[in-house]
């Protein structure tokens, strides 16, 4: 039995490939979330220092929803196109 936590036929660069790979995924990921959301709830005239209560409200669920959606796409292609059910 390997010591390693690799899966079987993988060897070690493959691995770090594909860490890197979801590393970057998810980086992008982020960035698109935050400007997607910073977009559609920031006024663009800034007036305070800090975030108002509605742009607060509005970036918590613009969040939520771009997580909720992005989940939803990850199942329908590991799903085979198919919608959750």
């Amino acid at each position: 039995m390997a010591a390693n936590n690799t899966p079987a036929g993988i060897d070690k660069e493959q691995a770090f490939g594909m860490a890197e790979a979801e590393m970057e995924y998810r980086v992008e990921l982020f960035n698109r979330l935050t400007q997607t959301c910073f977009n559609k709830c920031v006024d663009k005239r800034y007036k305070e220092p800090e975030l108002n209560m509605g742009e607060n409200t509005c970036i918590d669920r613009c969040v939520s929803k771009y997580w909720q959606v992005n989940g939803i796409i990850g199942q329908m292609l590991s799903a085979g196109g198919r919608p959750p059910m």
